[in-house]
């Protein structure tokens, strides 16, 4: 079997997408998603230019040999684009191996070490009576782990928190929107929502809160410290990961658990956080760090320290890349939590799947491969649309991590 054609397809049902299809001479077709926010067409080109040409004629099956090739075959290694085009390659030679196999891609991976997927979904509201409500609908829904954000006084923008009725979505606007924030404001404000939140559900219900990097170490350290009588399943990225050893300090002073790597593209991003245990969840994803088989090495590497995994899942990542997580999330022994947004409805018909939510769990397809498709027709009615993520600053003017 060879590979024959590679197609790149860009779409935008409800917010941008690019996927690989890769098409074999039997007519077996696989599925990866390559989509990198707010820098989609920079995947696309990468994928176009350099990645295809090279990959025509090549054997789907000698898929470790092909990651391979595209990670030492390019001296520039490693970053966002080249680590995203990657990914959607080697998702979707695994998607067309379970095909050949007639087996869930997770049975090639050692089979389940679960019998389902846990799912945190995401509560937000301008205000704490809001985001109560929230939580509470997120609880009928069967969620037995929370993502809680809200507004916060003083500011009139804050990540995480939804415009309206719609769903949140950060990539509001082809050039990118500023917001302002106040660490002292926000420091302020978040233990007491967590107070009302704990009080109002009990100790049973997982919570979870992001930072997204806003904090300086010693100001994560004292917000890690004033959430520890809640019980927080984790405090997601407090501080940019570039210095590692801002989580030894956040360690010296708070035992509220730590989850970070969503914006991580290898496993040398993530070694020294873990093999020093100063993170708790590993947040990588298929689409951003180099696809199922690199994620498995994280995850792997991640095994051996007591981290679990945590991976990132929110709306810009594709149905393709859910459906991939879920066949690691099931065959890992370290499995922690899978985030869960959801996708917009127009996005939920142009990749049609089988896998399912039931009572708080997600379940992978029992499907030959991924269990998830692109309807071509129908993602071409829906063409892309420049979308950027904000920039931040602070109250004085100062740029400030987004």
């Amino acid at each position: 079997m060879r590979i024959v054609d590679i197609r790149v397809i860009v779409t935008s049902p409800g917010r941008n997408y690019v996927t690989v299809k890769v098409v074999t001479d039997g007519g077996i077709t696989g599925v990866g998603d390559a989509t990198l926010n707010g820098r989609e067409l920079a995947v696309a080109a990468y994928l176009t230019e350099h990645v295809i040409p090279a990959l025509i004629g090549r054997d789907p099956a000698r898929i470790e040999d092909t990651w391979q090739y595209l990670y030492r075959g390019a001296y520039w290694r490693r970053g966002p684009v080249t680590m995203c085009a990657i990914a959607a390659i080697d998702t979707a030679l695994w998607d067309i191996k379970g095909k050949v196999a007639g087996l869930p891609v997770y049975q090639l991976l050692g089979g389940r070490c679960r019998d389902g997927v846990t799912v945190y979904g995401h509560a937000n509201a301008e205000t704490v009576d809001g985001v109560v409500a929230e939580v509470a609908r997120h609880v009928e829904l069967g969620y037995r782990a929370v993502r809680v954000q809200t507004g916060v006084p003083g500011l009139a923008k804050t990540y995480g928190v939804s415009s309206g009725d719609r769903p949140y979505e950060p990539a509001d606007a082809a050039v990118p929107t500023e917001s302002v924030f106040s660490a002292r404001r926000y420091l302020d404000h978040v233990p007491s929502v967590f107070r009302r939140i704990r009080a109002e559900f009990g100790p049973d219900l997982m919570l979870l809160h992001d930072v997204h990097h806003r904090l300086t170490p010693i100001e994560a350290a004292r917000l890690g410290k004033s959430l520890e009588p809640y019980d927080l399943t984790w405090m997601e990225d407090p501080v940019p990961a570039e210095l590692p050893a801002g989580y030894r300090l956040i360690r010296q002073h708070t035992t509220t658990p730590i989850a970070v790597g969503e914006v991580f593209n290898s496993i040398w991003d993530a070694q020294q956080l873990i093999t020093e245990q100063l993170i708790d969840y590993i947040r990588a994803t298929v689409v951003h760090a180099g696809g199922i088989t690199h994620l498995r090495r994280i995850f792997d590497l991640a095994n051996l320290y007591d981290v679990r995994s945590g991976s990132h899942g929110a709306s810009d990542l594709s149905p393709v890349c859910l459906a991939a997580a879920l066949h690691i999330d099931l065959s890992i022994p370290n499995f922690g939590l899978q985030e869960h947004m959801g996708h917009p409805e127009p996005a939920e018909a142009v990749f049609p799947h089988t896998y399912r939510l039931d009572g708080g769990y997600l379940h992978p397809s029992e499907e030959p491969g991924l269990g998830v498709d692109i309807d071509e027709e129908l993602a071409a009615r829906y063409p892309y649309r420049p979308a950027s993520l904000p920039v931040s600053r602070l109250e004085d003017g100062t740029l400030h991590n987004w």
